[in-house]
C-alpha cells in the first residue's frame, strides 16, 4: 500500500469490490490454490493488459471472460492498482538446491530478466514471475510453447518457442521459490 497511498487503495475499492477475486485469488490476491495465479504485486499494468485481453476475448479462459465481460477501462485500472499495492506473500515452499540451482541456470540461459525485471517481479505490462504458483506457471510456460497461450506484444509467444518441454517444470518450481 505505501507504493500507491492510501488514497490510492481506497479509490480502487470505491470503483470495484476487489473482494470479489479473492475467492479464487485469495486474500489480498495471494492465491493458495496451485492453479490460480497471485496478483498481489504484478504490476498493475500487467493486470490491467490481462483482463482486457479476456474482456475482448483475446485470453481465453472459462471462468475469467465472463468475470472480466462487463468491466469498464477504470474498473480495470482501479483494479491493478489495488493489487499491485498489496504486498506478495513469501513462497509456501522452496525448491530442492539442486532444483533451484538448475532453475536458476535456465532462467540465465533463457535471459527472463531482459523483461521480467532483474529480481523476476515484472514491469509494466510483464508480470512478476518471482513467487508465482508453480502449477500455474506450468499450464501457462506450456501454453505458450504449445502455441495456445498468448501474450500482448508477441514477445513471450516468441521467447517460448526456445523452451524445451523438460525445462518447464524445473523453471517453474525455481520461478515459484523466489521471494
Amino acid at each position: 500500500m505505501a507504493v500507491l497511498g492510501a488514497a490510492a487503495v481506497a479509490a480502487a475499492r470505491a470503483e470495484v469490490d476487489p473482494q470479489t477475486c479473492f475467492a479464487c485469488h485469495g486474500p489480498n490476491g495471494n492465491s493458495v490454490n496451485p492453479a490460480v495465479p497471485s496478483l498481489a504485486g504484478q504490476p498493475a499494468q500487467f493486470i490491467a493488459t490481462q483482463l482486457i485481453m479476456f474482456r475482448e476475448k483475446r485470453r481465453g479462459d472459462p471462468l475469467m471472460s465472463p468475470i472480466a465481460a462487463p468491466l469498464t477501462n477504470p474498473e480495470i485500472s482501479a483494479l491493478g492498482k489495488f493489487f499491485a499495492a498489496q504486498a506478495h506473500a513469501a513462497p509456501a515452499t522452496k525448491p530442492a538446491e539442486n532444483v533451484a540451482a538448475a532453475g536458476r541456470r535456465l532462467a540465465e540461459d533463457y535471459n527472463c530478466v531482459v523483461c521480467h525485471g532483474p529480481a523476476l517481479k515484472g514491469q509494466q505490462h510483464i508480470p512478476r514471475l518471482a513467487g508465482q504458483q508453480a502449477e500455474y506457471l506450468r499450464v501457462q510456460l506450456r501454453g505458450f510453447l504449445a502455441g495456445t497461450r498468448f501474450d500482448m506484444d508477441g514477445n513471450m509467444t516468441s521467447a517460448a518457442q526456445r523452451l524445451k518441454p523438460g525445462d518447464v517444470d524445473i523453471l517453474a518450481e525455481y520461478l515459484a521459490g523466489l521471494e
